[in-house]
Formats: C-alpha cells, structure tokens, sequence
C-alpha cells in the first residue's frame, strides 16, 4: 500500500475541485491512500461543490497514527481568501505552500509520491515566488542539475532541452553539453522508470527543415547532429512539422524537441485531456496534470479530472518500476 500526497494548484483555479473528483473516482479502487495539502477553507468549499463520498480525517499537524490509518488525509495549509477565477496573492501562495508539503512529505518517504495540481506562474509571481513552474522548484528543492520536463501519453513521450523560456532565448541556451544531459537523463527515465532496455530516442531539430544542411541556421550541424553522431540508439535531427505529419512519434520510445510549444502542440493535440507532465531526474516521482488552472470554468463544477487521474495512474506505474529494480 502506498502513499500519494496531492498538492491543490492555484486555489482559484480548478485544481481543488479535480483532486476532489479524482480521489472521489479512485477511492473504492484502489488500496493506495491519499493525501491532499490545502487550506481548509478551501476543501470545505470544493467538497460542497463536488460532494465527494470518500471519508477523509483534517488535521494541520498529522500524528502518526492519522498518516498509517487514514485513507484520504486533509492536510490544512491554513485559510487563504477565495476568488474564483482570479490568480490572487494569496492564491500563489499557499499553491506554494501546498507545493512545498507535498515535497516534504515525498522527500522525507511519509508518501511515495506526488501529484501537482496546476498552478498559476503570475499568481506565484504576486506572491514573490521567483520560479517559472513546479519543475525549476523541485529541481532546486531537491538539489537536482540534471532533471527533464517530459510528458507521458500512452502512445507518445515528449521530452524539452528548454522549458520555461521566450523563444528569443533558446538558441543560445541550445549547447552540446545541455542536449547531451537531456538524452542522458531521457535514458536513465526510459530504463529505469520504464524498464525500456534499450530505448529508441528521436531528436528534432530547432529550425525550419531542420536547418537544411545549414543554411537555415547552424544548431543542427554544430549541435545536435555532433552529440548524436556519438551515440547508437538516439536519432535525428528530424524536421518537427514532417516528422509529426507522418506520425514518426510512433517509431521511438520518446521524442525530445528544442523548445516548449515545439513539442506540446502535437502532444496536447492528441492527449490535452488525458496527457501527464512528469519531472525525469528527480530523487523523487512527480507527476502532473498537461493543463493549466482553467480560470474560465473554475469552481462551476465543469472540470473533467481525467488528467490528474492520469497522473496518478503514472506514478503508480513509476513507482512499482522502481520499487521492482532492473
């Protein structure tokens, strides 16, 4: 049996109400047990609005004895002023202070797991949190160099050597060494968390036609193709828009594009409701939502919870790989 600690996102957007909705949809499921980290206030709202059937015990100090025998444990980050459908102050905050529980419970083995729920980066920005997203965070909480965003999808793994950058920036942040830790890590993930032994991995080249020999830009020949040259089971550089149009993503085990959008189109085209982002390289297994906090529909009770049921069912996956060894 094990533990998986749900964080709330941006408390005004429509994370506490799809926790809810998935522990509700998980509960007579699974024997896992379930951990939520949010203001009180704010899962007493979220429950009026869903009415979930689950039992669940709220403490903000939890004993022992409420982490081994409770199967879905509130645990209160304290009260934050709700606006619905507003990124607040307030609202980055304690989607922060959810954010750095749920660390500490994973890191410290009180869970085995933890699913983000989306937050909002402006509301972080209010709040005086100075990171783009959850990945730079538990990056840094972790004191991990070498992590990875990817994203999982029954058919199709993405992966990025940049994240959270304007497009201005990505060239020159594009390096040998950067796209070397990328694959390397990319590997790790593929062997380790997926018992892929020897995984096909494909590379996309930043510019459009991939450079063409050069003369559309120089990353693909003094880049990407040199690192790839020295190794047997990575491939490419492959032109982004031809290599989805023939759906080439089918022939790898992952594909690792130069930059956010260059991936998360194709990918969001094909599993918006159901894709999961999940941090590579990390000590420990995160796992989350591939949405944002929908402010639009939030607190109405319109949100479909199937991405984060996704993210659980991934991080079941992982965990048991990894529990399990090569």
């Amino acid at each position: 049996m094990n533990k998986f600690v749900f964080t709330c996102g941006d408390t005004n957007g429509i994370g506490p109400e799809i926790v809810i909705k998935a522990i509700d949809k998980l509960y007579g499921k699974s024997k896992n047990k379930f951990i939520v980290a949010i203001p009180s206030n704010i899962f007493e709202k979220a429950s009026a609005l869903v009415k979930p059937k689950f039992p669940f015990a709220v403490s903000e100090k939890p004993t022992n004895a409420q982490f081994n025998d409770t199967k879905v444990l509130i645990i209160s980050t304290g009260k934050v002023n709700h606006k619905p459908g507003t990124p607040t102050k307030g609202s980055g905050k304690h989607s922060f202070l959810s954010i750095k529980k749920a660390f500490e419970l994973t890191a410290s083995k009180q869970a085995d797991a933890m699913i983000t729920a989306p937050i909002s980066k402006y509301a972080f920005k209010l709040a005086g949190i100075n990171f783009p997203g959850h990945t730079e965070l538990l990056g840094e909480w972790s004191g991990t160099k070498n992590y990875v965003m990817t994203f999982l999808s029954p058919k199709m793994k993405c992966a990025l050597v940049t994240i959270h950058e304007p497009v201005k920036n990505v060239s020159r942040l594009i390096t040998r060494s950067r796209l070397k830790k990328t694959i390397d890590v990319v590997e790790d993930m593929l062997i380790t968390d997926f018992h892929i032994k020897k995984p096909r991995i494909a590379v996309l080249g930043l510019n459009p036609h991939a450079g063409e020999n050069g003369k559309i830009g120089r990353e693909e020949e003094d880049i990407i193709k040199p690192v790839l040259s020295s190794r047997t089971n990575t491939f490419g550089p492959f032109v982004p828009d031809a290599f989805f149009a023939n759906h080439r993503y089918k022939d790898f085990d992952i594909v690792i594009g130069m930059y956010h959008d260059q991936v998360l189109i194709p990918f969001k085209m094909l599993y918006f409701d159901k894709g999961v982002n999940y941090t590579a390289g990390l000590p420990i297994i995160r796992t989350s939502p591939d949405h944002g906090t929908a402010y639009d529909i939030a607190w109405q009770n319109k949100a479909d919870c199937g991405s984060i049921v996704e993210s659980y069912r991934w991080a079941d996956i992982i965990l048991t790989n990894r529990k399990k060894g090569l």
